[in-house]
């Protein structure tokens, strides 16, 4: 379990096919459904193909990825952040989600503010983006609250719906 970001109540790591149990439950959640979308991930064996051809294959291609999201205490998996080279944008994009009991209780602010810095800082990322769909509240006020701000609609090629994109740039960019 290779450790990429420590917060105070959380840490954040790689992914690994042992963890296709958290990633089957994750994806499979109804706020996942709602705002992110069926991935078609319905057994263990199809959560294992998502984390190799998706996320571990971001790490080898692009260095970074999404991070499994465990709790400090005990280590329980809760959710996921970290970013995605999505096609269809042309800047790195950040994303979470969390399993519905975790939500509200700040894990996802906590843990999205420690993926900024890390991009900024580590990465030296110039500029950060993020898209949600108008309907999704917590995910807006999350992203201004990390320091994006609205930019335009758009749509993400074979995506019918328009999705909100957010932004943050380095000063002087």
């Amino acid at each position: 379990m290779e450790m990429v970001i420590r917060t105070p109540r959380l840490n954040l790591r790689l992914l690994t096919p042992d963890d296709a149990g958290f990633i089957l439950e994750l994806l499979n959640s109804p706020g996942w459904l709602q705002y992110i979308g069926d991935r078609g991930v319905k057994t263990r064996s199809d959560a294992e193909a998502y984390i190799g051809e998706r996320i571990v294959k971001s790490y080898r291609d692009n260095g970074f990825g999404l991070y499994l999201m465990a709790l400090k205490d005990g280590q329980l998996p809760i959710g996921m952040c970290g970013l995605i080279r999505r096609p269809g944008l042309d800047d790195i994009d950040i994303g979470f989600a969390l399993l519905p009991q975790y939500t509200g209780q700040g894990y996802a602010f906590e843990a999205a503010a420690a993926v900024m810095d890390f991009a900024r800082n580590e990465l030296k990322i110039p500029r950060i983006v993020a898209i949600t769909l108008p309907a999704n509240k917590a995910s807006i006020s999350l992203l201004e609250k990390i320091g994006l701000r609205f930019e335009r609609m758009i749509q993400l090629p074979g995506d019918p719906e328009e999705l909100m994109l957010y932004g943050w740039e380095q000063e002087g960019q």
